[in-house]
């Protein structure tokens, strides 16, 4: 078990195993759920939380709330964060300390553990894709490719923006489209129509702070179809996504989306457009499938209709009007896929899993995403007022159990290449 001290040092404690949490249950978990913490992750120290062990004599959860070295160290919980392309099993495992402590930040928080002097965490490598990954990659090269764009389209208000998310917040989508590969983004859109609770790009003031600015604009088409044609043309299988996390919900800038993706298509037939969206306005969605968008990626906590509406706190919307647009899509034949946000303990609880196999079988979407969820689970667990009634199925047996009902559907991280 990992666990740090008061001043965030981090510690092992090898009379005590890791556990892994799930919902309100803990567990031992088994040596096919841990995996060695994959290159470009990272280790969080956990304030005000204090970690849960296994007791490695009765195999029952074991709660450490005093610093072993001595009491006033202090002690602290500890969670990893894996890099893209990963998924977890477990989350981490703790109990919050009498000072009812703010919220965690907006990531994922996965159980990490100690052995043979390295971490490990409870997830699977969910997409072989390496999109995301940039240890071929100097800062140095990254800095100059950035700023040999920014300069070659000054007057790009697009450009500049995404200059800044690779230069400042170090977005992967932004670098892959200054490096010239994978998958480029297409922000348009400064407005939503959603108030998602863990919005990454825009929370409300004393909340946890967002992870990025949004975008402050709307772009012209000619500027879209510029970035967009500029990637499609030279990168080959390349895909441009509108939908990013630095913008709200895309859709409400169809027209906008709509003029691009014609102007793109009317110089190159190369590539994928995709749209990643909360997918809340479905005759936008016929109208950018006619003009050609390829894909769709559909934002999803929840198959079931009150956890999603408790998430998104939808404006103008409904979970109707999202089925609506997946059967919009799919009546177009273009490719649809789901970003099933997963947190253990709930997208494998028994109700949930049932609704998921109903949505699935309904409408059939070509690709499930398994992308974690970004946000404190005791947060999110009281925002969706998830009873937890029944013990989870576990990640890896809910994954089994779908692929085997579903045996035509596709699983990964990313958006894939169509052409």
């Amino acid at each position: 078990m990992l666990y740090a001290n008061g001043k965030g040092e981090i510690l092992d404690l090898p009379d005590v195993e890791m556990a892994g949490r799930a919902g309100r249950w803990f567990f031992r978990p088994e040596l096919t759920d841990i995996i060695p913490l994959p290159e470009g992750s990272d280790v969080f120290v956990l304030p005000n939380r204090m970690p849960i062990g296994i007791d490695p004599q009765t195999a029952d959860p074991l709660l450490v709330n005093e610093n072993p070295e001595g009491k006033h160290l202090g002690i602290q919980a500890v969670a990893g964060f894996m890099s893209p392309a990963h998924t977890a099993i477990f989350s981490a495992a703790y109990e919050k300390d009498q000072s009812d402590p703010p919220h965690l930040p907006l990531f994922a928080y996965t159980a990490i553990g100690w052995l043979d002097d390295r971490f490990w965490v409870c997830g699977f490598r969910s997409d072989t894709d390496k999109r995301q990954e940039f240890s071929d990659f100097s800062d140095q090269q990254i800095t100059k490719d950035t700023n040999r764009q920014l300069k070659t389209f000054k007057t790009n208000r697009l450009i500049q923006h995404l200059g800044k998310c690779s230069l400042t917040y170090g977005c992967p989508a932004a670098k892959n489209l200054f490096l010239g590969r994978f998958e480029a983004p297409l922000p348009t859109s400064p407005a939503c129509n959603a108030n998602c609770v863990g919005c990454i790009s825009l929370q409300p003031s004393g909340c946890c702070p967002s992870t990025q600015d949004r975008l402050k604009f709307v772009p012209s088409p000619q500027e879209i179809a510029e970035v967009a044609l500029h990637h499609l043309k030279n990168v080959p299988h390349g895909i441009v996504s509108f939908g990013q996390g630095c913008e709200g919900e895309p859709l409400l800038q169809a027209d906008t989306i709509e003029k691009a993706i014609i102007l793109i298509r009317k110089e190159t037939s190369n590539g994928t457009i995709n749209l990643n969206s909360n997918s809340s306005l479905p005759e936008a969605v016929v109208r950018l499938a006619d003009a050609g968008l390829d894909s769709i990626r559909v934002s999803m906590n929840s198959a079931r209709k009150g956890c999603h509406t408790l998430y998104y706190k939808p404006e103008g919307f409904n979970f109707k009007n999202v089925l609506e647009s997946i059967l919009a899509m799919k009546k177009a034949k273009k490719h649809v896929s789901l970003n099933y946000f997963i947190l253990p303990g709930f997208t494998d609880d028994p109700a949930e899993y049932d609704a998921f196999c109903d949505l699935v079988d309904l409408y059939r979407p070509d690709l499930i995403q398994l992308r974690n969820l970004n946000m404190d689970p005791d947060w999110y667990f009281n925002v969706v007022q998830h009873p937890a009634k029944d013990r989870p199925m576990g990640l890896q047996n809910w994954l089994s159990k779908v692929k085997k009902r579903f045996p035509d559907l596709q699983f990964g991280y990313f958006n894939p290449p169509l052409f």
